[in-house]
């Protein structure tokens, strides 16, 4: 996440995962906690030393000395399983939990982190997605000590081990963090990662955000294919010939029984930290299936998945679908001089996903979120008055006009009660209410769903005529 732009890193849906992708790096690694067992069984929880700092044991110079060793080891085992090439050694070392926490938190509160964190917060909070009280920063930084354990700082090209973790418990996160260093040497991780960046058209910054998104799924994915085969190497089995017991292991590691600080996160937030790991392992198996290692790592990072969506559904990325983008109208005109564009991103699959099993459940987000074609959201905020309710359009293409009308009254059922206090009925097709945020009206236009929430009401329909102007 120059014209009247944001970066993309600041789409709120994975926003966070961009800001301090070591939360999601040290959470996948924390995963692989137990060592390799000839039968496949869900992740210890971390060690009674491990949770209680004040009685941990720091390993001896021997452990130590075995532990850095074993890095050029499990490399050479990542190589052999991703085809990916060492270029160069990787560079290792020890860290103690202090330096650990000071990472995280120098990650987390850094002057342009925070600012994405700030709008993270106000928009996914304007969605329903985080309670109104919610303070993401404070979250972020006690999860990340929940779920401490080794990552790889692709800025120093540094391996960080823990010293206060018994040797063996980290050779599966070594797998792990070591495929990650393979790929820094590929393709350069945080280039790639932002790749299409520097095109600021609007519709590029809604394409950009998904791409992000599946970017991070593509090499969380092979890091858990790497871990699981490293986990499954003494039995013969592997991720791509054995899809039972990789199953088992990854609801295993994707279970946080013993994680009490992750299990009280809003669904949302659970949900977009496991997305990598879970829909990403997924998606790199069926490549492995279908085309081997060289398609299933190098293959990937070289033209990498445009969307959660070819992510989510991998027979959307074998079959090479491009959906065309929804191209927005310019909102800086329509809104007028009052107000100002705060934050602009992208609505994907996923996203649709996450929204839908928050108010109707998982079963009933199975069977839309398929149906999406396209989406996107553009929040403002009053120049005069910086503390009003944002406002927000949030317009959504489906595949038929009749999954658009399931969509359409889903989100009608949000808004009354859920997301907002209604105080008036404006009007009744489409139907606008007043509430205590300010007007907020829905419309489905065939294949497309329009919410246009906290703007004035004489804006509703001058919105809605031009973002459909744009669709022609």
């Amino acid at each position: 996440m120059k014209k009247e732009s944001v970066d993309i890193r600041e789409n709120p849906w994975f926003r966070f995962l961009a800001v301090v992708l070591v939360a999601a790096a040290l959470l996948a690694a924390a995963f692989a906690q137990a060592p390799p067992k000839a039968q496949p069984a869900p992740a210890h929880p971390l060690p009674p030393q491990a949770q209680q700092p004040a009685l941990e044991q720091r390993m001896t110079p021997e452990q130590a000395r075995a532990l850095l060793a074993s890095v050029d080891t499990v490399l050479n085992f990542d190589s052999g399983a991703t085809l990916l090439p060492i270029r160069h050694p990787v560079k290792r070392q020890l860290a103690d939990r202090e330096q650990v926490q000071r990472y995280i938190e120098d990650n987390v509160k850094s002057d342009a982190d925070a600012q994405r964190l700030k709008k993270a917060q106000a928009v996914l909070k304007k969605f329903g997605m985080l309670p109104r009280d919610f303070d993401l920063e404070s979250f972020l930084i006690e999860l990340m000590r929940e779920q401490v354990a080794g990552y790889y700082d692709p800025k120093t090209k540094t391996v960080n081990l823990l010293d206060w973790l018994p040797p063996e418990q980290q050779l599966p996160v070594l797998a792990h963090e070591l495929t990650h260093a393979l790929q820094d040497q590929s393709v350069g991780l945080e280039k790639w990662i932002k790749a299409g960046a520097s095109d600021k058209t609007a519709e590029r910054e809604v394409e950009a955000d998904e791409e992000l998104a599946a970017r991070h799924a593509v090499i969380e994915g092979q890091a858990m294919a790497v871990m699981i085969d490293y986990l499954l190497a003494p039995t013969g089995a592997s991720v791509a010939n054995s899809p039972m017991i990789t199953k088992a292991i990854e609801q295993g590691m994707m279970a946080g029984a013993d994680s009490p600080v992750f299990n009280r996160a809003p669904l949302y937030i659970k949900r977009v930290l496991l997305f990598p790991y879970s829909y990403g392992l997924d998606f790199e198996r069926e490549l492995l299936v279908s085309g081997g290692k060289q398609r299933a790592f190098q293959g990937v990072l070289q033209q990498p998945p445009l969307s959660t969506r070819q992510v989510m559904e991998p027979a959307t990325y074998l079959a090479g679908e491009k959906l065309p983008p929804l191209p927005l109208p310019d909102f800086k005109k329509l809104l007028g001089s009052e107000w100002e564009k705060y934050d602009v991103g992208s609505v994907g699959e996923f996203d649709v996903s996450a929204l839908v099993e928050q108010f109707a459940g998982a079963e009933q987000a199975k069977k839309i979120y398929p149906e999406w074609r396209g989406g996107y959201y553009y929040a403002a905020k009053r120049k005069d008055a910086p503390g009003q309710p944002l406002g927000l359009v949030f317009v959504t293409r489906w595949a038929t006009p009749a999954a658009a009308h399931d969509f359409a009254v889903l989100y009608y059922n949000t808004i009354p009660d859920k997301r907002y206090r209604i105080t008036a009925s404006l009007q009744a097709d489409p139907p606008m209410w007043g509430t205590t945020e300010g007007a907020v009206s829905l419309a489905e236009r065939g294949d497309m769903v329009i919410a246009i929430e906290s703007l004035d009401p004489d804006l509703h329909e001058k919105i809605r005529a031009a973002v459909l102007e744009m669709r022609k």
